[in-house]
Formats: C-alpha cells, sequence, structure tokens
C-alpha cells in the first residue's frame, strides 16, 4: 500500500477537483422543486421501466422512508404511475407519466446545457481526450466492481447441518462460546425440521456461498420466535443482515402472526441495533453462565405487527 501511496494522493485529488466541478453544475441544474436526488429517481424510472420502488431505492443507496415520501410526492404531482405485475400480484411496479417524462426530459436538457458549458472552451480534439479518458476511468473502475449476486431462498438438503456449524465456529472463535452453545443450536434445528410447520428457515447465498441464514418458528397461535438470525463475517456490510430480517417480517405478517420475539445476548451490538431498527424492544433480561466462562446476559426482544392491512397502503409506495 506504501508504495502506491502517491497514485493514490493523485486519485484523492483528482476525486477532489471533479467532485468540485460536478457539484457546481449540479447547483445550477437541480434547484427546486427536483434536487438532485429526485433528478436521480426520475431518471431511473425513465431508464428502468417497470422497476419497483424497493429497486430503485437499492440501486441508488436511498433511505426507504426518503424514497416512500418522494414516490409519494411524484404520485401526487402525477409524475408516476403504479400498477401491478401480472408476473407476481405483490410487486408493485412505477413508470412515469407523460407529464413525468416531460420533467425527466427537461432535466436532461438542462444538465446538458450545464455540462456544454463546461467543456465550451475545450477544442475538439481536447474534447476527444477528455471523453476518452473519463472512458478509461469508467473501464477501469468498473472491472474491479463486478457486483457480488445475492439471493435469499428456503433451506434445502445440508443447509441445517452448514447453519449449525456456522454459528459453532463464528460464536467459538470470536465469543469463545464452548460446545454446550452448538449443542443447544443443532437440538433446536433438529426439532424445527421435524415440525416446521407454520415457520421456515432462509438461507443467504452470496456469489452461490453460503453466507447467512434466519428463521421463524411458530410458537403459538399468533406468535412466532425469530432464530438463528446469523452473518458468515465474510459477507458482513453487504447489506444482506437487513434483507433477511425484511423477508422474515414479512412471512410473519403474511402468516398473520401478530407477535414476533427473539433471544440474543448482550454482546452481540450490531445484531441488537438490528432488531432495535426494525422496531423490537427489549423487554426481558436472564443470567446465562452455560455456554462462556463469562456470564452472559441474554434479552429477550418483541416486536408487535401491525395487521398487513393496516399497511397496505404503505407497501403500495414502498414495493
Amino acid at each position: 500500500m506504501m508504495n502506491n501511496l502517491k497514485q493514490i494522493e493523485e486519485i484523492r485529488k483528482f476525486n477532489r477537483f471533479y467532485a468540485n466541478v460536478l457539484g457546481k453544475i449540479d447547483q445550477e441544474i437541480y434547484q427546486q422543486p427536483y434536487p438532485l436526488a429526485e433528478a436521480r429517481v426520475l431518471s431511473e424510472l425513465h431508464a428502468q421501466k417497470g422497476a419497483t420502488a424497493s429497486e430503485i431505492r437499492e440501486k441508488l443507496g436511498l433511505d426507504r422512508g426518503y424514497i416512500s415520501r418522494m414516490l409519494q410526492k411524484f404520485e401526487d404531482s402525477e409524475l408516476i404511475f403504479k400498477q401491478q405485475s401480472a408476473d407476481d400480484k405483490r410487486r408493485i411496479l412505477l413508470g412515469l407519466t407523460e407529464k413525468g417524462e416531460e420533467i425527466h426530459q427537461q432535466l436532461v436538457k438542462n444538465a446538458n446545457l450545464g455540462v456544454s458549458k463546461m467543456v465550451a472552451a475545450l477544442s475538439e480534439r481536447d474534447l476527444l481526450k477528455l471523453t476518452a479518458a473519463m472512458e478509461t476511468i469508467e473501464s477501469l473502475l468498473q472491472a474491479q466492481q463486478v457486483p457480488d449476486k445475492i439471493i435469499i431462498r428456503p433451506y434445502g438438503p445440508g443447509d441445517a447441518g452448514y447453519i449449525a456449524h456456522l454459528h459453532g465456529t463464528l460464536y467459538g472463535n470470536t465469543h469463545q462460546f464452548s460446545h454446550d452453545f452448538e449443542f443447544y443450536v443443532v437440538k433446536g434445528l433438529a426439532e424445527f425440521m421435524a415440525d416446521p410447520s407454520g415457520g421456515q428457515l432462509w438461507i443467504a447465498e452470496v456469489n452461490g456461498v453460503v453466507a447467512g441464514s434466519i428463521a421463524i418458528a411458530k410458537a403459538g397461535d399468533h406468535t412466532a420466535q425469530l432464530r438463528w438470525f446469523i452473518m458468515d463475517e465474510e459477507f458482513q456490510g453487504l447489506g444482506i443482515g437487513k434483507i433477511l430480517m425484511e423477508t422474515a417480517i414479512d412471512f410473519c405478517r403474511e402468516q398473520g402472526y401478530q407477535h414476533v420475539f427473539l433471544w440474543t445476548v448482550n454482546i452481540l451490538e450490531a445484531a441488537r441495533y438490528l432488531y432495535s431498527k426494525y422496531g423490537f424492544k427489549l423487554i426481558e433480561q436472564k443470567m446465562n453462565t452455560d455456554w462462556t466462562a463469562d456470564e452472559l446476559t441474554e434479552e429477550r426482544w418483541d416486536l408487535e405487527l401491525e395487521p398487513i392491512k393496516a399497511l397496505s397502503a404503505e407497501r403500495d409506495v414502498q414495493d
């Protein structure tokens, strides 16, 4: 790394320069009522005809609540329309109305004018050199950014054993959990596989490799337990944990569960943060001396689910 320090500093210098140049253009083009983030969404809706809100949100890296409010604004302004997918009735597809297309084309025109001003002083030869350099930058960096293929699927043969192995190795190596903890996981998985009715175990794969899991097990007529939520450390940071959580919670709503609970331990700060983010509340604590040499605090977190009908309006926007 130190051998490349000069090149790295040059890249950072260029990045600051280019961000400043484009920032000035953006300030001139993307003014109210369509600032940059909204213009990007309109552009994606133009390019991806029939995309869902989730697809747009994931591609642009926008907050769920922010894009929900934005799409509602577009709908109120008659810039977008929504229609049910013919292949999957649960998918709500978005598109630009005629008015929305007109707004998009005006934004494109403004952007082109802004860039034209930036390069007006360049000769034709210099302009070709500039675009060639940009194409080189794009091709070199894209070659290093092959997107990970992430899928979430129901468990299959061998998956339960691997999930038990992942629990044993991850908790053993990272937190010095004993074999008693692995036995606890294996026993629970075996009981679930013997009677999985009312529940499901999902596997997350990245480029065909198992990266983690989550499960819902029936605990009562209207109550479910979230179990075996784990991520291989190699694949953390890809947003898979959020996808697994949303998959599990959506399943609970579809099954008519009104209440979901889980047990965790106080040392798992990242997991506890995610539970809190999705509305789980800490309601019970107890001491555990079975799994580690030091005493642990087990925690029960509970989530009350709204009926699925009460969320239909919000899902129309988000999905």
